[in-house]
């Protein structure tokens, strides 16, 4: 079967997503996780460290400037399930506007991001990556007032891990999931209907309305 954009996208909407084994693997296979990590929007938890990051206002973020590069420093590891397929496939749908990303600049440099794709009001999470102090927490914290402020409802990050439980994100069942996607699906969301919000002071604000 050749995957396209399109196979892509039927595939998120029923609840699957892809993966490789590795970087140099050309197989893909389809995941279903029976437990979902999501990061609920209104739960977005903001340490006082990072809000002094926030406050100190040490990188720039930009939005859907350099998708490729966010994506490339992602898979920029010792071990990735980004192959060069599901590369192209992002970048794909990057360029039909279905796949967006959140970069973190450091001066002229590209120090850390988060990319995924849209769907109705759900963002399905793909990766994130760091090399500065904080900088994908950054990336994350703008990314979920974006997401709120642009009428999001479902923040899939497929997985948890430490790092995303610390932030707030919680793992649901996939009856539970099922019923949130399919719910989120039905909402007319846009990514790109507001410009990512760079006022630090206001991303504390709501954020503390909300959690």
């Amino acid at each position: 079967m050749t995957l396209t954009p399109t196979l892509l996208l039927n595939a998120y909407a029923s609840g699957v997503f892809p993966m490789a084994e590795h970087s140099d693997d050309p197989d893909v296979f389809w995941v279903d996780p029976q437990f979902r990590g999501v990061m609920p929007l209104d739960n977005f938890r903001i340490s006082r460290s990072l809000a002094k990051t926030l406050r100190r206002c040490p990188f720039q973020i930009t939005l859907n400037t350099a998708f490729e590069q966010v994506v490339t420093g992602c898979a920029d590891r010792p071990e990735t399930w980004i192959n060069d397929t599901i590369f192209d496939l992002y970048r794909a749908l990057h360029a039909r506007g279905d796949a967006h990303a959140i970069e973190i600049w450091d001066g002229p440099d590209l120090v850390g991001g988060v990319y995924g794709i849209t769907m109705g009001g759900a963002f399905f999470g793909e990766s994130m990556f760091s090399r500065r102090r904080d900088a994908s927490k950054v990336a994350l914290a703008y990314l979920v007032d974006h997401l709120s402020r642009c009428g999001f409802v479902l923040f899939d990050t497929q997985f948890i891990t430490d790092h995303l439980a610390s932030l707030g994100a919680i793992e649901i069942p996939r009856k539970a999931y099922q019923a949130a996607l399919s719910q989120a699906l039905q909402v007319d969301a846009n990514f790109l209907n507001i410009t990512v919000i760079t006022d630090a002071y206001a991303l504390l604000q709501r954020n503390a309305q909300t959690s």
